[in-house]
């Protein structure tokens, strides 16, 4: 159930920016990916496939390479061989250019919500909107409000992240995430530091804006909760392997033993130690 590899990913049409259409292909691919730092392998042949319109979920425990994978996928750090491709274009050689152009169609949800703590709420959703797009006040400011209801939060756009709880600054994050309307989001970690009520309620935002908008979502998490209620397609890293990839219902009926004791969370197996 591991994913093979795939043919290099063909569009039909174009969107209306006039980038490659994503649908009914794949949004992101990887195959036999390996990256290395000094002697210690992070990533051992990855092999992953993201589709259009749905939400994947990578599960992994710590140190498995869950944020070494993203990190790669957004252009922030090198891979020693394989391939990566995202919305159709091989991320290792783009210009400078390009690759601004291609993650303006991204969206990134960090794990802590990265806001900036020096301005308001406002400021923080509309940022790439204002420093990227260069759009007129008077938009920014409409776009800020409706991302703002979309996320259950109204009328706090002057306010400052540190006036805000865990949840709420999770819900302004996702909001700026989503304020440049990306094609593909990239989620690190959602419910990390959120207790049970508000994890769901952030589980179900992402759930509706993969519907109302649809946006790929690539959600990268240990929480297995999370990984169950988002996922269309699911993975699972072990040791930078990926050891097992499938549906939810599929990803249940896995026998290896590494993949059955982290879905079940038995005390006793091989991750041992």
């Amino acid at each position: 159930m591991t994913a093979p590899p795939n043919d290099p990913v063909s569009f039909s049409a174009s969107a209306p920016d006039g980038s490659p259409s994503t649908e009914g292909a794949e949004i992101a691919v990887l195959e036999g990916v390996r990256k290395a730092f000094g002697d210690r392998q992070i990533l051992d042949g990855v092999d992953l496939v993201v589709p259009a319109g749905k939400v994947t979920t990578v599960l992994g425990g710590s140190g498995s390479g869950k944020s070494t994978l993203l990190r790669i996928l957004l252009g922030l750090e090198s891979y020693d061989e394989g391939s990566v491709r995202l919305l159709g274009r091989e991320v290792s050689k783009l210009s400078r250019s390009d690759y601004r152009a291609l993650m303006m169609q991204t969206g990134v949800l960090f794990q802590f919500g990265a806001l900036f703590d020096s301005m308001t709420v406002g400021d923080n959703v509309g940022f790439a909107l204002r420093h990227v797009q260069g759009m007129p006040e008077d938009e920014i400011a409409e776009r800020c409000r409706e991302n703002l209801l979309m996320v259950g939060l109204k009328n706090v756009e002057e306010l400052y992240p540190a006036q805000l709880s865990g949840g709420m600054r999770k819900r302004v994050a996702l909001a700026r995430a989503i304020a440049h309307e990306p094609r593909v989001l990239f989620v690190d970690e959602p419910t990390t530091g959120l207790d049970p009520v508000m994890s769901g309620q952030i589980n179900e935002l992402i759930l509706q804006l993969n519907d109302r908008l649809g946006v790929t979502v690539l959600c990268i998490t240990h929480d297995l909760s999370a990984a169950f209620k988002l996922a269309d397609h699911m993975a699972m890293l072990f040791e930078g392997r990926m050891v097992a990839s499938g549906s939810p219902e599929e990803m249940k009926a896995v026998e290896d033993p590494i993949v059955r004791q982290f879905l079940h969370a038995d005390a006793h197996g091989p991750l041992d130690g």
